[in-house]
């Protein structure tokens, strides 16, 4: 299916994988609707998008807010008259061992990585209800899959997600014609890992730096994979990793 004119609003879009994805989609023709705190680097990416050729729409605002969400699909029926596609892909990834008790970390990542998502599809779902179709693309993780040291409550959220991700496709797809797919990379180079105050997690994670990862770019591909295929096809799960990461 053809990406031409379709409306799509990206979460955590102003680095790594939303900016990649807005890049990509944009180049095909999709409106970007690009949503992040950080207003000044979406402004540069969407300075970017239009140098291409391509439209974006820079709409900020914060996934754990509800009202923000609200704005941000006012503006996109506002600037486009529609709600194609959402990509949750906001997230944050603090990881430390659970005897440390970072609590405020637990709860910024339950805050972002799943009510956020939550937030996202209680915003867009009347206007893609009405549409009659629409798609939702969830970033999950390979975290959703199996446990890794330090990130008991990291894969729980994106375990999370990635059930909420198969609810959604069963209540939504047969009925109203939205399909929904979660995305489930292994390490990718972005700026993740930042949130890290663990020092023990630290030094553990100084193996994979050798390792060459996935590109942010990868991830775009395979969301563009699944918003690309016809109506009639739902890509339910696609669980990408780094050739090199076990």
């Amino acid at each position: 299916m053809s990406l031409k004119d379709r409306t799509i609003i990206i979460t955590g879009a102003s680095s790594g994988i939303g900016e990649a994805t807005a890049k990509k989609l944009a180049s095909d023709g999709a409106n970007v609707v690009l949503m992040a705190r950080r207003e000044d680097k979406l402004n540069t990416i969407k300075d970017a998008i239009e140098k291409d050729g391509g439209k974006a729409l820079v709409a900020s605002g914060d996934v754990t807010k509800k009202k923000d969400f609200e704005n941000v699909v006012s503006k996109t029926v506002e600037a486009f008259g529609k709600v194609d596609g959402l990509i949750n892909n906001a997230g944050l990834m603090p990881l430390s061992y659970v005897q440390k008790l970072k609590t405020d970390e637990w709860d910024k990542m339950v805050d972002v990585n799943i009510k956020g998502v939550l937030n996202g599809v209680a915003a867009v779902l009347p206007k893609m209800i009405d549409n009659k179709g629409g798609d939702i693309i969830n970033i999950s993780s390979m975290a959703a899959n199996r446990y890794f040291p330090g990130g008991a409550v990291y894969c729980a959220t994106k375990s999370a997600v990635k059930m909420f991700s198969e609810g959604l496709r069963q209540e939504l797809a047969p009925k109203y014609g939205i399909n929904v797919t979660s995305i489930e990379p292994g390490a990718v180079a972005t700026e993740l890992t930042d949130t890290i105050t663990d020092e023990d997690i630290k030094e553990n994670m100084k193996d994979m730096k050798s390792m060459t990862t996935l590109e942010a770019e990868d991830i775009a591909n395979a969301i563009h994979y699944a918003l690309s295929q016809p109506a009639r096809v739902n890509i339910n799960d696609v669980y990408i990793v780094p050739s090199e990461q076990q």
